[in-house]
């Protein structure tokens, strides 16, 4: 009898302890001011344990990109996708990133001839330009969440992109490539036998 309430006692202690883990607990921020920061958020992580590489076997030669974003929403899920999209923008930026820039300088003279003063104004303009840049295959390499004071979530993302044969989008990629290629190969063959089609038919007509 007692070996059965032991076992009952075990049984509903870890039925318990299931529960509890299966729950997310969020953490508060505390003040005005956001006071604690993931620390993988700030690049304070081990890109190799990130990216997942090994030291030795097939993935050691794995390399990944990353790219991280935040965002506030009093819905959880809009707090994830837009934090999903900065990060994405991020990544995005670190591939094809463009910065352009733009100054413009005016340079007049005021006053008589005797004491004249010289004013100037300089104007410069930095632009950032990610401009259709596919990101595919990205994964998530952490994700948290905290309640702000107000009460809204704040989702922090952090995004890898593994390079070459190791996205998992690779593949996929090939065989869209190859199909694009196909299909160009076979629209010429069909524009070829419609204009050999054309040249039969003038040279029946001249014929008659």
């Amino acid at each position: 009898m007692m070996k059965m309430i032991k076992l009952s006692i075990i049984v509903v202690t870890g039925l318990l302890l299931s529960n509890c883990s299966s729950h997310y607990k969020m953490k508060s921020e505390n003040g005005k001011v956001l006071n604690e920061v993931p620390k993988w958020y700030m690049n304070d992580f081990s890109e190799k344990k990130a990216c997942e590489t090994t030291t030795f076997g097939k993935n050691k030669d794995r390399i990944c990109i990353f790219g991280v974003g935040t965002a506030t929403s009093p819905d959880l899920n809009l707090s994830i996708e837009k934090g999903m999209m900065i990060a994405k923008a991020e990544l995005a930026d670190i591939i094809r990133g463009e910065m352009n820039k733009q100054s413009k300088q005016f340079v007049t003279e005021l006053g008589k001839s005797q004491n004249k003063t010289v004013v100037s104004e300089v104007e410069s303009t930095i632009v950032n330009l990610i401009k259709d840049t596919p990101v595919r295959g990205y994964e998530i390499f952490a994700k948290d969440v905290t309640i702000t004071k107000n009460g809204y979530y704040r989702s922090w993302i952090g995004l890898r992109l593994p390079m070459g044969e190791f996205n998992k989008m690779y593949n996929y990629t090939i065989e869209q490539a190859t199909d694009a290629y196909n299909l160009k190969s076979e629209a010429q063959k069909a524009w070829n036998n419609l204009m050999n089609s054309k040249e039969g038919n003038n040279g029946n007509n001249s014929i008659q």
